[in-house]
């Protein structure tokens, strides 16, 4: 990222598909061939992991660190490889083309997924599939066995299942393997499929000098594998019930803070052996990516650690991280240390002290550019350091179009009218927003799609900490037209980006 060069932030989920969820076929690979017209470098994506329609499909409430989510698996792409047939997705549901109906697609995949694994049991193991089970072993099959019991004890915790069961006691635990065993296999083969499709379209998208951005979450729900096969990582009692939760302070986006909920790290116990389960996890996500966000990369410096039972985020307090031990051990493994921080919000001088030293590129958001500390204000694209990545905004803010209709004030029109010196109107403003990331001192310039296509606040990915309707955002088949794909090559062009 020490060129300048700009992407677009697109989830998978977003793209256009007659089955309800964007995925890894072909729509993908349309969406990587405009990236490459259209002169871009960077597909920027949310996590890959599974998730839960009960918490609206959010991709950073995941019951796994490193399971892919196989709604993301293209059933196109199993006919192709005939593990489906024609017929077999000819029974279509109606499925809504502007937003994902979670449950909905959950139900109807599952239904395609038992066919695909019928068949493939009915192959021999190739090679490849038993390559696969012994590079993953150290989470494939927790992480199958996890999902298995799911099965048996639906609605309940895992705190809830059967002492044996829920302590991970060795008999009990194989006697659960070999009664739910084509759930395992099931699910083994399921991430193995969309290991393979991923993998495929990363290499699509790198034989076309487009790297895949990833974005990895700080922290897991207490109700994942990962929680439940490594407690001693965590912060729980000795009921495993968590002590202390996530969460932080009163900010930008709610008055009495964000309570996440999910159990903090014992970062203690990490550092006693070598934080393995954090080497492991990076080195995962840099088999899926090019380079990866960490979201809430403040955590790492020091975090908000609010009492479990709180209901809201207010009388938490801040400790230490692991901060620079952490990021050393990184550094040892993984010398050029292909990581951004996600730093935005109130950042102090600690966790912009680790962002300096270990050189990590950070975030800097337009729509915050304008306000109080105008013509000061970091944001600025005159005022942006080369090693960072300027966004008009992300996906947890409204959209450009959105921002100025709903939610900048008047003194913030007048700022941004001034710095681009003349009035302009809501049609306007996200391509202006993109002319200024595009033209800024950074190096890098990521764009969210629902700007690149001058969408209202209706097309916003998510609300931290409201309501509404999140993550099931869809772009409309053909949006990304070859005028849009001119218009912004020649923006890229014009402001040295490509």
């Amino acid at each position: 990222m020490t060129i300048r060069s700009s992407g677009i932030l697109l989830h998978i989920t977003s793209l256009p598909s007659p089955y309800g969820i964007g995925d890894m076929g072909p729509e993908a690979y349309r969406f990587a061939d405009f990236l490459d017209q259209s002169g871009q470098r960077y597909w920027q994506v949310l996590p890959l992991n599974p998730v839960d329609p009960v918490h609206s499909g959010s991709p950073y409430h995941s019951h796994s660190a490193f399971a892919g989510n196989p709604m993301l698996i293209s059933p196109e792409f199993l006919v192709q490889e005939d593990l489906l047939s024609a017929e077999d997705l000819k029974d279509l549901p109606r499925f809504s083309d502007q937003a994902v109906d979670f449950q909905a697609v959950f139900d109807y995949r599952e239904t395609l997924f038992e066919r695909a694994f019928r068949r493939f049991q009915e192959r021999p193991r190739s090679a490849r599939y038993e390559q696969f089970r012994e590079d993953h072993a150290h989470w494939l099959n927790d992480y199958a066995l996890f999902e298995a019991l799911k099965t048996r004890y639906p609605n309940q915790s895992w705190r809830d299942w059967p002492q044996p069961i829920r302590d991970r006691e060795a008999s009990a635990m194989e006697a659960a393997r070999q009664e739910l065993v084509d759930i395992v296999e099931r699910e083994i083969f399921l991430q193995f499929v969309f290991m393979a499709q991923w993998i495929r379209l990363k290499t699509y998208c790198n034989q076309r000098n487009i790297h895949l951005f990833g974005d990895m979450p700080i922290y897991l729900p207490f109700d994942s594998v990962d929680v439940w096969a490594h407690p001693d990582r965590f912060q729980l009692d000795e009921h495993r019930n968590p002590y202390a939760v996530s969460g932080v302070p009163p900010d930008y986006f709610s008055e009495t803070g964000q309570l996440w909920g999910h159990p903090l790290y014992r970062w203690d116990v990490m550092r006693n052996n070598g934080y393995d389960w954090w080497m492991r996890r990076v080195r995962h996500n840099l088999i899926l990516f090019d380079l990866v966000r960490i979201d809430h990369f403040r955590g790492l410096a020091a975090y908000w650690s609010v009492p479990a039972g709180e209901e809201t985020a207010l009388n938490g307090q801040w400790i230490q991280g692991p901060g620079d031990d952490l990021f050393r051990q990184l550094a040892r493994k993984f010398p050029s240390l292909p990581i951004v921080a996600e730093d935005l919000g109130t950042i102090t001088a600690d966790v912009r002290e680790l962002i300096h030293k270990f050189d990590l590129p950070g975030m800097r958001l337009l729509l915050f550019a304008f306000g109080d500390d105008f013509p000061n204000g970091a944001y600025l694209p005159h005022n942006l350091e080369r090693n960072c990545i300027v966004y008009t905004g992300t996906h947890d803010n409204n959209t450009a179009r959105g921002w100025y209709e709903e939610e900048a004030s008047d003194s913030d029109k007048q700022h941004l009218f001034q710095y681009l010196g003349r009035h302009i109107s809501a049609d306007e403003i996200a391509w202006e927003l993109i002319r200024l990331a595009m033209m800024s001192s950074a190096n890098t310039a990521i764009l969210p799609v629902q700007d690149v296509l001058g969408l209202p606040g209706e097309a916003r990915m998510n609300r931290p900490a409201g309501g509404g309707v999140n993550w099931g955002w869809r772009m409309a088949p053909g949006a990304l037209t070859q005028e849009v794909a001119r218009r912004l090559h020649t923006a890229t062009l014009t402001y040295g980006r490509l």
